[in-house]
């Protein structure tokens, strides 16, 4: 039997009780039909045939970020649910729209320039971590090698 990838736990919790509120309350929301959309139910089963390789789980981690980093600036189209006065809804709201959609867009940008320079340094901390972690694993097998090389003469 495989050990957990984590275990949670400190005194004075019960976390089989948590666990079990959070089953029942993802089973409440299934049963409601919140999670009937099938990309969450493909994104979730990718995720968790991610989460059991934990070697490759931060690559899988830094294409989703890579993927959704940035706000979508572009516009988008305003519609009303309510059948009253949704004409003259839809109006007002568009109105607002024109009226604030300079300073939406600047912060918009500015949210991408930040959010693209953070992903940014993530993906060089992987860069960096990867190729130092290769030339330990590197060292290791040569000083292994020394190793069996001395034994082998005495």
């Amino acid at each position: 039997m495989s050990e957990p990838a984590f275990e949670i736990g400190a005194d004075g919790i019960d976390v089989d009780r948590i666990v079990a509120e959070i089953q029942a309350t993802v089973e409440a929301k299934r049963a409601r039909g919140e999670y009937a959309d099938p990309g969450i139910a493909r994104a979730e089963l990718q995720n968790l045939a991610n989460l059991k390789d934990e070697s490759e789980f931060l690559s899988f981690y830094l294409e989703c970020l890579r993927q959704s980093a940035f706000v979508d600036i572009n516009d988008y189209e305003i519609v009303e649910r309510r059948r009253a006065m949704s004409g003259v809804l839809v109006s007002f709201k568009r109105l607002i729209w024109k009226i604030l959609k300079f300073y939406t867009y600047r912060l918009w940008s500015q949210q991408n320039q930040v959010n693209g320079l953070l992903l940014t340094a993530v993906e060089n901390l992987d860069n960096q971590y990867r190729s130092r972690i290769k030339e330990l694993e590197e060292r290791v097998h040569e000083l292994e090698g020394r190793g069996a090389d001395s034994s082998d003469s005495v």
